[in-house]
């Protein structure tokens, strides 16, 4: 896959783990949104806590990257759907443990009215791998 950070003082400079586009080439992988479950028991992680939902959320997209032959540095997008953005610095803390600055995916994050299983964060993203 070819990958460029895309850069200009003509728009905002990004004020987290995101840049302002990434320009890629090669075959795309469109992870649907993620929440979080347990795989393995189909049970939440973390009830009430947007931490360990984030951390669970983020190990599930991994999952599903690597069954697509990808990883975490292929992602070129993410969303993130919050409940409530005051859980943006505690979910943003996780993010960006995975995603660093330099390299990291264009996102987008939202407050929404409710996710599924009434969870605090959901996360997608489109990853682009050779091909």
């Amino acid at each position: 896959m070819s990958r460029e950070v895309i850069r200009t003082n003509l728009a905002p400079a990004p004020v987290g783990p995101y840049n302002q586009a990434i320009a890629a080439s090669g075959r795309m992988v469109f992870v649907a949104g993620q929440i979080a479950l347990d795989p393995q028991t189909g049970n939440i992680v973390g009830a009430g806590d947007v931490t360990q939902q984030t951390e669970q959320a983020i190990a599930n997209l991994k999952a599903i990257l690597v069954a697509a032959g990808a990883t975490l540095d292929d992602v070129v997008k993410t969303t993130v759907f919050l409940k409530d953005l005051n859980d943006f610095v505690p979910m943003n803390t996780v993010y960006a443990s995975y995603f660093s600055e330099s390299n990291a995916p264009a996102r987008a994050c939202v407050e929404v009215a409710r996710l599924p299983k009434d969870l605090l964060v959901e996360i997608d993203c489109i990853a682009v791998v050779e091909g």
